[in-house]
C-alpha cells in the first residue's frame, strides 16, 4: 500500500464524525500552505496590475507607477503556445486497443469519433485553455470528470436533449488540499472544497433524483437556519462550534448568507473503532454535518480527481510554476523602469539651487527673475548614462525571463541573430523549445490523457441509450454520421492524445522532406513515391482537410473536365461560324 495513502484517526480524534475530522482536515492542510497562498496572490497582482500601486513596487519611493507586463506577456506567450500545441489540428486524439478485438477498424472509429464529439460539445477546449492558466500561474492544474445530461422543453412542452455525455471540470487549486508527502497523488486522500447557494442545491436535487442526499441538506440547512431565530448570540454560536467558515466573517454570518459550503472527502480511512474504510466519498456540509458516504462511482479503482504539476519538487506533491520565481525580476523591471522615469523627469525638469536673495519667480519660458547682488539661479543637470544603463539592463532581465519560463523567443515570431537557412531555423528552434516540449507534454501525459480515459470510462458506466456522432470517412471523404452503442464503446485500452508530441515533430519532418525534395537524390526516389499518399500527409500536417484540395487524380478530373469545355466552345464556335449571317441570304 502506498505511503499516506490511508488517513489515520485513530489518534487524533475523540469522536467518530466525520464532519469533524474532514473539517479538521481541510483546516489543517489549508492553514499550512499559508506560505504558498501569499506567493500566489502576490504573482496574480503582477499579472493582472496596471500601475504598481497593487504590487509590492508601491513600496518604492518613485513618483513614477509604471509597471511593465512582462509576466502577463510570458503567460499570454505560455498559453498561446500551450493550447495550440495541444490542438494542433482535429485528429489529436487516437485509441489504442490492447487486444486485437479492441483494435479493430469499427472499435477505433466508434470511440475515436464519439470521444471527439463529446469534447467539441462539451467545451472541452475551453476548460483545459483554464487549466492550462493553472498550470501557468500556480504550477497546479486539477481536474474531475463527471457525466451530465442536461435537457430543455421545446415550444410543445417536451423535454429534448441539448448534450448527454461525459465533461471535464476544473478543479481551483485554492480549492483543494491533499497530503503533500504522499507517494503520488492518485493515490492519496483528498478534500475538495466548493461554495453553492441554497438555489443550487435545491436545482441539484430535482435534476438527479438517485442522488437524494442533497434533499436532506436542504432540510438541514433549513433546521440550522430556524435556530438562528431563537435569540442566540455570536458568542453562543463561537461556544457551539470552534471554527468558522473561509470567507465569511464568523460563523452565524455564515449562515446568514444564503450559501453552503460543501466539503467532499476522497479517499480511505481509518476511523476511530478500527475500522478501514475504502475508496469512500465523504460529503459534508456546513462542517458539521454529514450528508452522503459512497463509494466511488468510477471503475478505474479510483478518485476520477487529476493532477499535473510544472516544476516537481522532490518529496512534494505542490510543484512550482513557470513565472514563481520570476516575481523578482518583475520587481526589478518595475523598480529600474520608474527609476529611470524619474531620472528622466529631473533630467527635463531639474531642481533649481537658488543662491542669496531671490525674488519669488515662476520657472517657465521667458520668465524674468530678479536677482540681488551676489544672487544666483542654477539648474542641478543630471546626465543620460545612468539612463542608458537602465535601458540596457531592462532588456536583457526581459531576455532572461523569457528562458527562464521555457518560452523561447522564437516562440513568439522573432529570429534570433545571424544569417540561416530554414533547415538550420527549424533545427534551432527544436532545440531551444525543449523545454517548452517537455512541459506541453508533461501536461498532456499526466493530465489530459488520465482525464480522457476518465471520460470514457464515465461515458460507458452511465450510458443507457445509443449515440449519433459525427464523423469524416477518411477513404472518400465524405462526412457520415454514426450510430454508437454501449458495446461499441465498451473495450480494453487506452485513449491516447497525440497533438503536443506531433506538434514540433510534424513540422521539422515537413521541413526535412522538402529539403529532400529540392535535392539531387529526388530523381533516384521518384518512382518510389506515392503521390496519393504525400498529399494526404501534406495536408493532415498543414491542418488544411477541410479545403479538399487534395482528392486523388483531381487535377486529372478538373483536367478533362477543361478540355472537354473547351472543345465543347470550339464547336460551339464553329457552329456559329458555320451559320449565315441575317439578310445575305
Amino acid at each position: 500500500m502506498a505511503v499516506s495513502k490511508v488517513a489515520e484517526l485513530q489518534d487524533l480524534f475523540q469522536r467518530d464524525d466525520p464532519a469533524v475530522w474532514v473539517s479538521h482536515m481541510w483546516d489543517n492542510f489549508h492553514s499550512q500552505r499559508q506560505g504558498k497562498l501569499a506567493e500566489w496572490a502576490e504573482l496574480r497582482n503582477y499579472i493582472f496590475a496596471t500601475d504598481t500601486s497593487t504590487t509590492t513596487n508601491s513600496t518604492l519611493p518613485w513618483k513614477n507607477s509604471t509597471t511593465l507586463p512582462k509576466l502577463c506577456q510570458i503567460r499570454d506567450n505560455l498559453h498561446s503556445n500551450y493550447i495550440s500545441s495541444l490542438f494542433p489540428n482535429d485528429r489529436w486524439l487516437t485509441w489504442s486497443g490492447y487486444s486485437k478485438e479492441d483494435s479493430t477498424k469499427k472499435k477505433v472509429k466508434a470511440i475515436t469519433a464519439y470521444m471527439a464529439n463529446k469534447c467539441r460539445h462539451s467545451h472541452f477546449r475551453t476548460e483545459m485553455s483554464k487549466l492550462l492558466y493553472d498550470y501557468i500561474d500556480y504550477g497546479n492544474a486539477f481536474a474531475t470528470v463527471d457525466f451530465e445530461a442536461s435537457y430543455k422543453e421545446d415550444i410543445h412542452g417536451e423535454k429534448v436533449a441539448t448534450y448527454i455525455g461525459p465533461v471535464v471540470r476544473r478543479i481551483s487549486p485554492l480549492d483543494i488540499v491533499f497530503n503533500p508527502i504522499a507517494t503520488n497523488f492518485r493515490d492519496t486522500y483528498k478534500i475538495v472544497r466548493s461554495i453553492k447557494t441554497l438555489g443550487e442545491i435545491k436545482l441539484m436535487a430535482q435534476e438527479n433524483p438517485d442522488q437524494w442526499f442533497w434533499q436532506e441538506a436542504l432540510e438541514a440547512r433549513g433546521t440550522l437556519s430556524k435556530a438562528l431565530g431563537k435569540g442566540y448570540s455570536k458568542e453562543d454560536w463561537e461556544k457551539a462550534a470552534g471554527f468558522s467558515v473561509d470567507g465569511f466573517g464568523n460563523l452565524q454570518e455564515y449562515y446568514q448568507s444564503g450559501y453552503v459550503e460543501i466539503l467532499e472527502f476522497f479517499g480511505d480511512y481509518h476511523d476511530e473503532d478500527g475500522t478501514l474504510h475504502t475508496n469512500k466519498v465523504v460529503t459534508v456540509m456546513d462542517r458539521c454535518k454529514v450528508i452522503n458516504v459512497r463509494d466511488y462511482p468510477s471503475w478505474l479503482g479510483h478518485a476520477p480527481i487529476y493532477h499535473v504539476g510544472w516544476r516537481f519538487r522532490q518529496d512534494n506533491l505542490w510543484a512550482m510554476g513557470p513565472l514563481d520565481n520570476l516575481v523578482g525580476l518583475q520587481y526589478r523591471l518595475d523598480h529600474l523602469e520608474n527609476l529611470k522615469a524619474d531620472a528622466m523627469d529631473l533630467l527635463v525638469h531639474p531642481p533649481l539651487k537658488i543662491i542669496g536673495e531671490v525674488e519669488e519667480f515662476q520657472w517657465m519660458p521667458g520668465a524674468e527673475i530678479h536677482i540681488d547682488e551676489n544672487g544666483d539661479v542654477q539648474e542641478l543637470g543630471k546626465n543620460l548614462n545612468g539612463v542608458y544603463a537602465a535601458n540596457s539592463e531592462l532588456q536583457t532581465i526581459e531576455d532572461r525571463m523569457e528562458l527562464y519560463a521555457g518560452a523561447p523567443r522564437e516562440a513568439a515570431g522573432i529570429r534570433t541573430p545571424g544569417e540561416k537557412t530554414a533547415f538550420e531555423v527549424q533545427t534551432l528552434n527544436n532545440a531551444a523549445g525543449r523545454i517548452f516540449q517537455e512541459k506541453i507534454i508533461n501536461f498532456e501525459v499526466e493530465l489530459l490523457e488520465p482525464i480522457l480515459n476518465g471520460m470514457l470510462e464515465t461515458a460507458v458506466r452511465n450510458m443507457n441509450e445509443d449515440d449519433i456522432v459525427r464523423t469524416l470517412d477518411d477513404d472518400i471523404g465524405v462526412t457520415e454520421f454514426l450510430k454508437v452503442t454501449r458495446e461499441d464503446l465498451t473495450a480494453s485500452g487506452v485513449i491516447r492524445p497525440i497533438g503536443a508530441r506531433h506538434f514540433a515533430k510534424e513540422a521539422q519532418d515537413l521541413q526535412n522532406l522538402f529539403g529532400v525534395f529540392n535535392s539531387g537524390a529526388m530523381p533516384i526516389l521518384q518512382p518510389h513515391i506515392s503521390g496519393k499518399e504525400l498529399a494526404k500527409y501534406i495536408e493532415e500536417t498543414l491542418g488544411i482537410t477541410g479545403y479538399e484540395i487534395f482528392k486523388p487524380n483531381v487535377a486529372v478530373e478538373e483536367q478533362a473536365e477543361t478540355e472537354g469545355l473547351m472543345a465543347q466552345m470550339q464547336e460551339d464556335l464553329a457552329v456559329q461560324q458555320s451559320m449565315p449571317v441575317p439578310g445575305e441570304i
